[in-house]
Formats: C-alpha cells, sequence, structure tokens
C-alpha cells in the first residue's frame, strides 16, 4: 500500500509540462512519482477549454473516447460497436510533433488545422517546414500564419454563433447555447462534409447526433494504461553566462483573442525578466538596468527585477512580446543571460 493521501495537497502541472513531446514523459513521470511518494493526488490543468474535452474525445494518440486504452480488446470492441464498423485498429495514433514531423519529411501529404497558431506549437519552426511541405486546409476564424500558408481557408462560426460543451479541467461539462444566429458553419458540420466528400461519415453534422454519440460510451471500467516511466536523465548543466528558463504566460499579453481590444490591450503588464540576485549579479545587471537573453535562434532584451527566486534561473513571459517564439525554445531551456550595453 502507498502512502495515505495528504490532505488538501495536489500536485497539478500546467502547460509547461506538456509542450514538448520528450520532455513531458519525462516531467509527468517525475509528477507521478511525487503524487505516488506523497500521496498527493495528481491533476493536469490545461491551457484551453477545449483540450480536456479533446482527451474525452479520443485525441490523444494512445487513447479512444471515454478515456480507453486503444491497446485494449474490449475497449476497442466498444468503440467499435458504438461506431458502426467491424473493428478498430489496435495502434496508437500519432501526437502533434509526429504529426507534423511525419508531414515535414513527406510520410503525410496533407493536413487540417483548426484554432491553431503555429507559437502555440511546441516547436514552431517544425510546423512552419511542415506547413510549407503539404496540402493545407484551415478551419479558423481570423487570419492567421496558418491561414497564409493554407491552400483551402474555410471560414467556421466563432464560439457565439454556435452552441457546444466545454470539458473543464476537473471533468465537468459546461455547455453553452448559440448567443447569435448567423450562416456560419460550426467546425464539426464542416468536418463531417469534408468526410462525405471523401466517402466517410462521421457522424457529426448536428450537435445532437454528437451527443448521442457520448451518451453511448459508458464510463469505462477497465484497465488503465500503465504511466510511462521515463528516465529523468542527467541534471541540466548551467555554465556561467547561462540561466534555466522560467515562463508562463501573463493573463493579458499578445494572445489573439484581444484582436480589435488595443484598449484592453495596452493595460496589460509590462515585460520584464526576474531573477534572483545572484543570478543578476554573475550576469552584471542591476534593477532597472536591461538583460539580453538569448539562444542561436534569437534574444530578447527585457529590464530586469530582482525576485526571491532559486539561483540559476531567469523567467520571461511566454508571450507578452512573443518573448519564447523569439528565442524558439520553451521553458526549461538552457539560455544565455548577459547585460545588454546601449550601443
Amino acid at each position: 500500500m502507498g502512502p495515505a493521501p495528504a490532505a488538501g495537497i495536489a500536485v497539478r502541472p500546467g502547460e509547461s509540462a506538456s509542450l514538448r513531446f520528450e520532455a513531458a514523459r519525462r516531467d509527468y513521470t517525475a509528477a507521478l512519482a511525487l503524487a505516488e511518494r506523497t500521496g498527493a493526488r495528481l491533476a493536469w490543468i490545461p491551457r484551453r477549454a477545449g483540450e480536456r474535452g479533446g482527451v474525452e474525445a479520443g485525441a490523444l494518440p494512445t487513447l479512444l473516447p471515454g478515456a480507453r486504452p486503444v491497446e485494449d480488446p474490449k475497449a476497442r470492441t466498444d468503440v467499435a460497436t458504438v461506431w458502426g464498423v467491424s473493428s478498430v485498429p489496435d495502434e496508437p495514433g500519432r501526437c502533434v510533433t509526429q504529426m507534423l514531423r511525419a508531414a515535414a519529411d513527406g510520410t503525410l501529404s496533407g493536413l487540417v488545422v483548426g484554432g491553431v497558431e503555429v507559437t502555440d506549437l511546441p516547436e514552431p519552426e517544425l510546423a512552419r517546414q511542415a506547413l510549407d511541405r503539404v496540402f493545407v486546409v484551415s478551419l479558423e476564424i481570423r487570419q492567421s500564419e496558418v491561414t497564409e500558408a493554407a491552400d483551402v481557408v474555410l471560414p467556421v462560426a466563432p464560439p457565439h454563433e454556435r452552441g457546444g460543451t466545454f470539458w473543464n479541467w476537473e471533468g465537468r461539462e459546461r455547455p453553452f447555447g448559440q448567443a447569435l444566429t448567423t450562416y456560419a458553419l460550426p467546425e464539426h458540420r464542416v468536418i463531417n462534409m469534408l468526410a462525405q466528400q471523401m466517402g466517410t461519415e462521421l457522424g457529426t453534422g448536428t450537435l445532437a447526433e454528437i451527443h448521442a454519440e457520448i451518451e453511448q460510451f459508458d464510463p469505462w471500467d477497465g484497465e488503465r494504461i500503465v504511466a510511462p516511466e521515463v528516465e529523468a536523465g542527467s541534471p541540466v548543466s548551467v555554465n556561467a553566462g547561462e540561466a534555466l528558463l522560467a515562463s508562463w504566460r501573463m493573463l493579458l499579453d499578445a494572445g489573439r483573442c484581444q484582436d480589435g481590444e488595443e484598449y484592453l490591450a495596452a493595460t496589460a503588464k509590462r515585460a520584464i525578466a526576474r531573477m534572483s540576485p545572484a543570478t543578476a549579479q554573475a550576469a552584471g545587471v542591476q534593477v532597472g538596468e536591461q538583460v539580453r537573453i538569448s539562444t542561436d535562434h534569437g534574444s530578447v532584451v527585457l529590464p530586469v527585477v530582482l525576485t526571491d527566486m532559486p539561483d540559476h534561473v531567469v523567467w520571461v513571459p511566454t508571450n507578452s512580446a512573443g518573448e519564447l517564439t523569439t528565442l524558439g525554445v520553451t521553458a526549461g531551456a538552457v539560455v544565455r543571460v548577459a547585460k545588454e550595453v546601449s550601443a
């Protein structure tokens, strides 16, 4: 038996722990080990409202709808029965990074991209290579880097012009109705029509059809996927003039949901770099001075704010001014830090 549950304590990984495919496996292995060692509960808090719903619908490569493991014969039988097919493949699918790699190397010849920015992805440069290589269909409500690269752009209805349901991070359903009546088509209808043109019936033509299918799936009572055990690897080595990058998103930043809201966007906090006094001293910078944070991909220059935090770490906002996109890395990477000398 493991330790007794730690009352009121939970380990809650967020967006940063799931950005990179290989690193995510290590991060979640460590989070699971911590929860088992302390008796704490483990919960995942995704960034976007639809991500938990995607998991429930079977969007992860190793899962079928309702968190059914794709490798479990009973799970596949359940799904085949609901879908009205003879069998369901037992091979896991591809994660986003694997899809992009397959598109970039020519294994895949096309991509359907819906509501995703290139800079949302763990490897933006890989995404750009993939979009340039294959036939791209974009489902969008606004112009983006994806629509610029797309061969076909299909405008879809924003949330207030359609109905639907969000699953929050706790697994609670949050349905919402259509607020405005327009002729714009929701994604589920567009995808259904595309599938029909390709000779496949998805059964997502209406919300009623989608809800009816979901209701056919009883809660999964079989075996769960065994958590992978991934080696933690060697400790990160930080040399002189370097620091470990930490980051998270501010409530107001350069996010696309502020398009057209210039006054709201103007209330966002300024972008800064946070570091401990020892880290700042090693970099030769003081409060209010500028520090250049750089990688082989690019660099950003930000004012320094001293903070009570671990040494050899520098924190920058994820997207207040495109910081991580410019650096070409995600949280956990080693970056160079140095005082910015004015010309």
